[in-house]
């Protein structure tokens, strides 16, 4: 069994914190989704480091603006902006192909949270398991090839949440046409799905020098939660910054204490306590991962799953 990683970091630090002292000069990195909020201050941060940083959003126009405002601090040269729409295959298909050269740090970040209605995609999906998890399994096997390229092996760090406690992938049904939807229940179900994901990607392509973590970056006031209100339902000590956020996806993608280090679960830059109930407690929430999250064979499960989907698509 292995050992939980340690870290000095808590849910107070913010990106800049847990990236202090790291050099990214010649490293390359995607952010999807990276056109506000939390998305946003991940490009920033890792342009800060020294990246060239690719921000793929769905609204370029809005991801242009982003890349202007973080260059404008840093070298604009290596701020980058471009389309991509993970619930439309052309898009995400035009995207990976158009990507030249080594990828060291893929932050699948882009995501929706409990639409009130059962929405689908083009393709019949329902649009929150489309755009959290096939989206980036779509666009993360594409670019299996760039990040295999990358010199000192590459991260790949799936954006979950606190949410994913209140439902396993519910293998039979993912896009609700037996049970009644139940937005909660969709969006838990998603970011399961993203937790599973990255357990699948360590299995299957660590020899490649591949490895990926979940994160879940806390209750934090984003245009994400438009449809819930924001985080107020959150207790107001539970709450984060958006620097405070961030910090879960930079901690998974540039700590030196995670190189080598995939299928995991990160909260609170700590590896998260695994449960097999979803605890009462809000604090205890926010630091614990159900065991279904982490299953190796859930996760060899849901591979077979999202590549037969996507060929249907």
């Amino acid at each position: 069994m292995t050992s939980p990683v340690k870290s000095p970091f808590g849910r107070h630090h913010t990106a800049e914190d847990v990236s202090e002292g790291v050099d990214l000069t010649g490293k390359r990195a995607v952010v999807t989704g990276a056109s506000s909020g939390i998305g946003a201050e991940t490009a920033r941060v890792l342009a800060e480091r020294g990246a060239e940083v690719t921000i793929a959003a769905r609204r370029p126009d809005a991801a242009a603006v982003v890349a202007a405002q973080i260059g404008a601090h840093s070298d604009v040269r290596r701020v980058h902006a471009a389309a991509l729409d993970l619930t439309d295959r052309t898009s995400v298909a035009q995207f990976a192909d158009a990507w030249d050269g080594p990828l060291d740090l893929l932050i699948n970040n882009a995501g929706v949270m409990r639409l009130p209605d059962l929405t689908r995609d083009a393709h019949g999906r329902e649009m929150q398991f489309a755009t959290n998890h096939l989206g980036h399994v779509d666009l993360t096997t594409r670019l299996h090839g760039a990040l295999a390229s990358a010199s000192d092996g590459a991260r790949v760090v799936m954006v979950s949440s606190s949410g994913h406690l209140f439902s396993p992938v519910v293998f039979d049904d993912v896009d609700f046409r037996f049970r009644p939807y139940d937005p909660l229940a969709a969006y838990a179900q998603s970011k399961t799905a993203e937790a599973l994901f990255a357990v699948a990607i360590t299995q299957r392509w660590a020899g490649d020098g591949i490895v990926a973590n979940a994160v879940d970056p806390g209750a934090i006031a984003t245009r994400l939660q438009r449809h819930v209100g924001g985080s107020l339902a959150t207790p107001t000590h539970l709450r984060k910054t958006v620097q405070q956020g961030a910090s879960a996806s930079v901690f998974a993608a540039v700590s030196p204490l995670l190189h080598g280090v995939g299928g995991r679960y990160f909260a609170d830059n700590v590896e998260a306590e695994i449960v097999d109930a979803r605890p009462a407690a809000p604090e205890d929430i926010g630091r614990s991962a159900a065991r279904y999250a982490l299953d190796p064979d859930g996760a060899d499960r849901l591979w077979t799953l999202s590549h037969r989907l996507l060929r249907r698509s």
